[in-house]
C-alpha cells in the first residue's frame, strides 16, 4: 500500500476500526467497577431489613414493634426515593456516567421498603379490617396520601425491566416521571404525620432535600429550553 493510498483514505476504515475498538475497551476498563459496587450498594441497602430483624430477635423494637417497624419502613422508604433522585444530578455534576446503572436497583429498593410499610400497616396494625382502615384514612389524611404514593410506585416497579422500556418506548420515561409526585407526596405523609405530634424537624429536612433535587431537574429544564430557543 502506497502513501497516496493512505492519502485517499483507503486505510482510513480500518485505523477508525482499530479506534473504535480502542475506546470500546477503555470503556469496558473503566466501567469494571460498576459490577463490584452494584453488589456492594445491594447488600448495603439489605442494613434497614436486617436491622429490623435483629432487632426484632433481640426484643429491641420498643414498647409497639409494629408503630417501629411501620415508621422505620416509612422512612427508609423515603431515603431511597431521595438518593434515587439524586442519581441524575450526580452525574451530571461528576461527569461519572455509570452512576446511572445504580439507579434502578435504588428505585426497586425504594418500592421494597414502601410495601414493606404498607403491609406493616393494613396487615399487622389492622390485620385486614377494611372498615377499620377506611375509618384510620376518614380520621387521618396522611394515610390517603401516602397510599396515593404507594399506588403509584407500583407501575414504575412493574416496568422498571429493560424489556418493559423498550416496549414503552417514549411513554415510559413519561411514565417514570411519576416519581416527582410520588416524592412530594411522600413529603406531605411525612409531615402530616409528625405534625400531630409537633415534630417537624425530620419532615423540614427530608422536604428541603427533595425540594433541593426537584428545583435542580427545574432549572436543567429551563436552561435546556433557553438553550434550544432559536437565536436571532
Amino acid at each position: 500500500m502506497t502513501r497516496a493510498d493512505a492519502r485517499n483514505g483507503r486505510v482510513a476504515p480500518a485505523g477508525r476500526a482499530e479506534r473504535g475498538a480502542g475506546a470500546a475497551r477503555r470503556a469496558s476498563g473503566a466501567d469494571r467497577w460498576i459490577a463490584p459496587a452494584k453488589v456492594g450498594v445491594f447488600i448495603a441497602a439489605l442494613y434497614p431489613l436486617a436491622r429490623l430483624v435483629f432487632f426484632g430477635l433481640t426484643d429491641r423494637l420498643g414498647a409497639n414493634p409494629i408503630e417501629f417497624i411501620t415508621r422505620s419502613t416509612g422512612l427508609w422508604t423515603l431515603v431511597f426515593l431521595c438518593i434515587t433522585l439524586a442519581v441524575t444530578p450526580l452525574r451530571r455534576m461528576t461527569g461519572v456516567n455509570g452512576l446511572l446503572r445504580f439507579r434502578r436497583m435504588l428505585g426497586l429498593y425504594a418500592f421494597f421498603y414502601a410495601a414493606l410499610h404498607f403491609t406493616t400497616y393494613i396487615w399487622f396494625d389492622k390485620w385486614f379490617d377494611l372498615a377499620e382502615i377506611l375509618k384510620d384514612i376518614g380520621k387521618r389524611p396522611f394515610i390517603t396520601v401516602g397510599f396515593a404514593a404507594f399506588v403509584l410506585l407500583i407501575p414504575l416497579a412493574a416496568t422498571s425491566p429493560r424489556a418493559a422500556a423498550r416496549k414503552l418506548g417514549r411513554r415510559w420515561k413519561t411514565l417514570h416521571s411519576a416519581i416527582y409526585a410520588i416524592a412530594a407526596l411522600a413529603i406531605l405523609h411525612f409531615w402530616w404525620m409528625k405534625a400531630g405530634k409537633h415534630d417537624l424537624v425530620l419532615p423540614k429536612i427530608y422536604g428541603a432535600i427533595v425540594v433541593a433535587l426537584l428545583g435542580w431537574r427545574l432549572l436543567a429544564w429551563a436552561r435546556a429550553k433557553f438553550a434550544a430557543r432559536p437565536r436571532v
